[in-house]
């Protein structure tokens, strides 16, 4: 059993660049304010876990385990490693650190997630984030990869189901209002008007295919980190902060499986089948038996909404809906805050922003928060289950966690 002690994330709206942050830099503020938050000294640490799609790309910078010595003279000798499965490195990250404490070799874990990816042009961002895709062999043809990328399954789910792409534009309507709350999100100061989520070219520009402006998950610079302890050192931390250990939230369940790299290959496996993404489908299964907790008894989730097609396909492979039928969670409410199953209340991917390689971790710090009442005005009240729903490129690398008290 691993446990959350706590964590920190950074401002998403933040431009590192601008303020003149390298990695190095972004890599150090996460980690001493994630220390800070759980009042623990980095002797109190006993590995660390990096994730990290892009560094090499954006910022000319790998091999980040190295910024913990970097960082504090008491890391120097911790053993580090970093995780890259594209958007879903953090929750490869955090796997990896499970298995370590769960297989008894450490007690405590540092994981962290960052990028840097506002330093360059828009179209070289695309360029750089393309590389989880099948590299020469799949969307030669798109300026903007992910956002073809994921038209194409607004696609396939209109030849599998028919789509009304106004229940598109509703999801990300829902993730920018909940991000207004968040103190971390990027757009949380953003303005819109009724054609923001409107099919007007002028208000809610087409970027690559069926994928409008609305539709996009945020380029982001930022971090975040928790800290997970195995039972014996959360029931030590949790007798020094004088609660009990049954009031920590913990890693109750955990699926992750993986596709080819290719979409086309995805899409012509699951021909016939229930769900477009069966291998999303078995991980959100898995996550949810390990952890004996039925769909039921899940107060919230936060997925990835990339995109917000990304999103509807997340709402009926999570169960919410039949296969196809994710429209009629939309239109009931369901997944709004009061609703049967709220998604997304941090904001999301399309609200809070997507620095890639810190969202996984950024997802279970947010149901940390959830789970323990210190999600302020994003609270979901009496919540204590959560699942995320991390997934890398075209879902080839796809996590669920089950976390709760």
């Amino acid at each position: 059993m691993t446990y959350i002690l706590g964590g920190w994330q950074s401002d998403f709206s933040k431009n590192w660049a601008r303020e003149g942050m390298e990695m190095a830099d972004g890599f150090a503020q996460v980690l001493g304010e994630g220390l800070s938050a759980v009042d623990l000294a980095p002797t109190d640490i006993d590995v660390g876990h990096v994730g990290n799609f892009v560094g090499d790309l954006f910022a000319g910078q790998g091999l980040l385990g190295g910024f913990f010595a970097m960082s504090h003279d008491d890391f120097d000798g911790l053993p580090t490693s970093r995780h890259e499965a594209a958007c879903a490195s953090g929750s490869i990250a955090l796997l990896a650190a499970c298995a370590d404490i769960e297989s008894g070799r450490y007690g405590t874990a540092a994981v962290l997630g960052l990028e840097l990816m506002r330093n360059v042009p828009g179209v070289t961002a695309a360029e750089h984030l393309g590389a989880a895709a099948w590299n020469g062999h799949e969307y030669a043809d798109a300026t903007y990869v992910w956002p073809r990328a994921f038209s194409d399954l607004t696609d396939e789910y209109d030849r599998r189901y028919g789509i009304d792409e106004r229940h598109l534009r509703r999801i990300s309507e829902i993730n920018f209002a909940n991000a207004k709350t968040n103190p971390n999100a990027q757009t949380r100061g953003w303005a819109f008007n009724n054609l923001s989520f409107s099919d007007d070219d002028e208000a809610n520009p087409v970027i690559e295919g069926r994928t409008r402006k609305s539709d996009c998950g945020q380029v982001t610079d930022g971090s975040a980190m928790v800290v997970l302890a195995s039972a014996e050192r959360a029931a030590e931390y949790a007798k020094k902060r004088g609660v009990p250990l049954e009031s920590l939230p913990r890693i109750k369940g955990w699926g992750h499986r993986s596709a080819p790299i290719s979409y086309a290959r995805k899409i012509a496996a699951s021909e016939g089948q229930a769900y477009v993404f069966p291998q999303v489908r078995r991980a959100i299964e898995e996550a949810r038996a390990r952890a004996g907790v039925p769909l039921e008894q899940i107060d919230l989730v936060e997925t990835h909404d990339c995109f917000s097609m990304t999103e509807y396909m997340a709402i009926d492979h999570l169960g919410l809906t039949a296969p196809g039928e994710s429209w009629k969670a939309i239109e009931a409410g369901d997944i709004e805050m009061g609703g049967k199953l709220p998604i997304n209340p941090s904001g999301g991917l399309i609200g809070c922003g997507h620095p890639v390689g810190a969202t996984g971790v950024r997802m279970a710090l947010d149901a940390f928060k959830q789970t323990t009442g210190q999600a302020g005005a994003n609270q979901v009240e009496g919540a204590k289950n959560v699942q995320t729903l991390n997934i890398g490129g075209s879902t080839t690398t796809t996590v669920s966690l089950l976390i709760g008290v």
